[in-house]
């Protein structure tokens, strides 16, 4: 396999080598693992020059979302803004299945037109499968999944770097007994604190679950893997550790997991052993004592939880108030702006749908008008000269 590899490799080398006589000839290739291509492809003459497509950003998102609703029929509560801040990460064909599995759900509820809530709907049957309502739950197990979500909903709104809730769910989806949806803050850098308030909300359910019944569960699991690996990457990478000081351990060429040594001694080993137990120790006393204070709301909200089965915003405000740190406010005024300026782009989008029907409409009027008129016998009396003859006949 080797050598199959390795003559396949020499004989597109040799090719490539082979256009240089040719003049505009350019050669063009996309791959998603650059880090793993021979060199000898790289050198300058042949792919030198590497064009890196990143996934969308907000506004990116938001201009490929109006891209996709031109064909749709949506009402006004549709909101583009909202829409674009739910899916990060998402590439421009995930969008436009987003887009797509909106108007079937819409279809499928006998709507003519795609409302705010199928596009909702869609986004988390993407992200996290489908609902099964018919799985069997028993109470003590939904109790147990209700107090695990809404410690999740709870500290993430208490904590000002923590991405606020937009929805919880006590409803099985995918392979997960609850799920929560956040929105995220997109941002370029990040600090220890942003790191740490998010490892603190993740591990919010199982605080929640300690302090309500006194003991844990295993439902925990995606968490404390979330926690481990984001605690392991802030002090071998990141250098966000005061005991290791300022090194990384970060191997941008992806050859270290290949490797049959580590590039730290085993003392060096033991110290991030005990830094990874520590921050996530720390992380999990924070969530619990957030949670220890505001323990009448998140019975509360527990409670609400396991009435409505679905949470939303809202019922997080009623319940803790609204979110007063400052970057929240600064981004409500400019979701506000956002959501104004893709008004009024959903309403041009609109107006151009409505004159493209109506002028495919008039098209078909008039194909119709003129086959019926070639198709239509002609009358002897409505022939030319025929009422001139018939005047003089009478005459």
């Amino acid at each position: 396999a080797n050598d199959e590899r390795e003559n396949t490799l020499n004989q597109l080398i040799t090719e490539m080598d082979a256009f240089r006589t040719n003049a505009g000839v350019n050669i063009l290739a996309a791959t998603n693992r650059a880090d793993i291509l021979d060199r000898a492809l790289l050198r300058a003459g042949r792919f030198d020059r590497q064009i890196h497509v990143e996934l969308p950003d907000l506004e990116e998102r938001k201009a490929i979302f109006l891209v996709h609703l031109k064909p749709i029929k949506f009402d006004d509560s549709v909101d583009v803004d909202f829409l674009a801040k739910q899916t990060p990460g998402f590439s421009g064909a995930d969008i436009a299945n987003v887009s797509n599995e909106a108007a079937l759900i819409a279809a499928r509820k006998g709507k003519k037109i795609v409302e705010k809530q199928d596009f909702t709907d869609a986004i988390d049957r993407i992200i996290g499968g489908l609902e099964k309502r018919i799985k069997i739950i028993s109470q003590d197990e939904k109790l147990t999944i209700a107090y695990h979500e809404a410690g999740h909903a709870a500290v993430s709104w208490l904590l000002e770097h923590a991405a606020p809730l937009v929805k919880v769910t006590i409803v099985p989806r995918g392979k997960a007994l609850g799920a929560a949806w956040y929105l995220p803050e997109e941002r370029q850098i990040t600090t220890f604190e942003q790191m740490f308030d998010e490892m603190a909300a993740a591990l919010g359910g199982r605080a929640s679950e300690q302090i309500r019944f006194g003991q844990i569960s295993t439902g925990a699991l995606n968490d404390l893997e979330k926690v481990t690996k984001q605690a392991f990457a802030m002090i071998t990478y990141f250098g966000l550790n005061k005991r290791l000081g300022n090194v990384s351990y970060y191997d941008s060429t992806g050859q270290q997991e290949y490797s049959f040594t580590k590039p730290y001694s085993e003392r060096t080993a033991q110290i991030i052993d005990e830094e990874v137990h520590k921050l996530a120790e720390e992380a999990y006393q924070k969530a619990v004592s957030l949670l220890t204070k505001n323990k009448e709301k998140v019975d509360q909200l527990a409670l609400v939880l396991l009435e409505k089965e679905v949470i939303y915003k809202e019922d997080l405000e009623k319940i803790f108030g609204k979110r007063t740190f400052k970057r929240d406010i600064e981004r409500e005024k400019e979701g506000v702006i956002d959501r104004e300026r893709m008004r009024k782009k959903l309403k041009q989008v609109k107006e151009e749908l409505r004159l493209e029907e109506e002028a495919a409409k008039n098209g078909d009027d008039k194909n119709e008008q003129d086959t019926a008129a070639a198709d239509k016998p002609v009358d002897a009396e409505t022939k030319p000269g025929a009422r001139k003859k018939r005047k003089s006949q009478q005459s």
